[in-house]
């Protein structure tokens, strides 16, 4: 029914764009982020909070009294792909692009931003090299993967420190950041990991891995990856390893996991940054993306909204487009936004908001931990 939902609101966009390009003074604002292949729920999540954001400012008069036009694209989470909108966006005269999603997405477009004198901020992005390594232009509005793989280590060696504990990654600059993180942290506690291996992501089958696990006899994954490839993970293992536990990050907070796993992904422990829905600052837009546009705002969806936010605030404080105008304001202002009062450090880190906390799958969808 959500992807009915969202089919319909993107349909309302490109309507709303054709509309409105036919009006005066005009910003491009690109957003990028996977609308197919396993990463394409949190995707979604993102798309629909920065263009809701869009639509509010809009309402409101837009930015420096200019409409704000939307440029949505598919990276498909695949750094070649995101390398070709990044071009594109360019081509298309963007001045902020609100993305990318995937760690290694970001990590690829971001040069091209940077050379193009264009903002991008990152609501979904974790993998410390995106700040670390990025320009200037370069900014995020969650954590880092080197806070949340530090978390989920202390949480297995407490927990679990007496396991047959299995760090699984696909490969990718997220997934495999966030597995490192963990395992280095996971060894300084003198805690070692039984298995530490690699898989494909956009499988069908897993069984090469889950092999593995049941060689090894694992009692607990730590899966860094996207939810549709761990979702079939855990659904394959449990046939044989019934009472094996599953612990992750971040991109399983879609709903998408539950649908791949079904019932084998009932208990299923995830860090995520905090659940915005639940800020007071955030009340009225999430009522009005239920009610507006039929979506439930979880996930990605206020990040995204959050990081429109602190962009439009940013170019009404320096009172410019400027790409050195607006940076400026950002490292050193603070912006009001539904993730709460946030600002940036000067790597483009987000400040002001707690970094991971505890989530767990039951019937009906995931809950804070207790």
């Amino acid at each position: 029914m959500q992807k009915e939902l969202f089919t319909t609101i993107l349909s309302v966009f490109s309507l709303t764009y054709i509309l409105v390009t036919t009006a005066g003074a005009e910003i491009y604002v690109g957003i990028a982020s996977p609308l197919t292949g396993s990463a394409q729920t949190t995707g979604e999540q993102q798309e629909i909070g920065v263009q809701v954001a869009i639509d509010h400012l809009n309402d409101m008069g837009g930015v420096l009294g200019q409409e704000i036009i939307s440029i949505s694209m598919d990276d498909a989470c695949e750094p070649r792909q995101a390398k070709a909108v990044a071009r594109q966006l360019v081509n298309e005269g963007v001045v902020f692009v609100a993305g990318h999603t995937c760690s290694g997405c970001s990590l690829a477009a971001s040069k091209i931003y940077e050379d193009a004198g264009i903002l991008m901020i990152s609501p979904a992005s974790t993998n410390p090299k995106v700040t670390d390594e990025g320009g200037p232009n370069v900014f995020r509005v969650i954590g880092r993967d080197d806070q949340q793989g530090t978390i989920a280590a202390n949480y297995l060696a407490e927990k679990h420190g007496e396991a047959n504990i299995a760090i699984i990654h696909d490969g990718e600059a997220y997934g495999r950041g966030l597995a490192e993180f963990t395992k280095a942290q996971l060894n300084k506690q003198s805690v070692k990991e039984l298995l530490f291996a690699k898989y494909s992501r956009d499988q069908k089958d897993y069984q090469s891995i889950v092999d593995q696990l049941i060689e090894n006899r694992i009692d607990v994954i730590y899966a860094g990856g996207y939810e549709a490839d761990i979702g079939i993970i855990i659904r394959q293992a449990k046939k044989a390893l019934p009472d094996i536990k599953l612990v992750s990050g971040d991109a399983l907070v879609s709903p998408d996991f539950q649908l791949y796993a079904g019932e084998a992904g009932l208990g299923a422990y995830f860090t995520f940054a905090p659940d915005m829905r639940l800020n007071p600052e955030a009340e009225d837009v999430v009522a009005a993306i239920r009610e507006e546009y039929g979506f439930e705002p979880e996930g990605y969806t206020l990040y995204g909204y959050g990081a429109v936010q602190a962009w439009a605030q940013a170019v009404n404080q320096a009172n410019s487009l400027d790409l050195n105008d607006v940076i400026n304001v950002l490292k050193s202002g603070t912006f009001d936004t539904v993730l709460g009062k946030i600002g940036f450090d000067e790597k483009g880190d987000v400040t002001g908001i707690s970094s991971f906390v505890w989530n767990v799958f039951e019937e009906g969808g995931y809950v804070p931990a207790q």
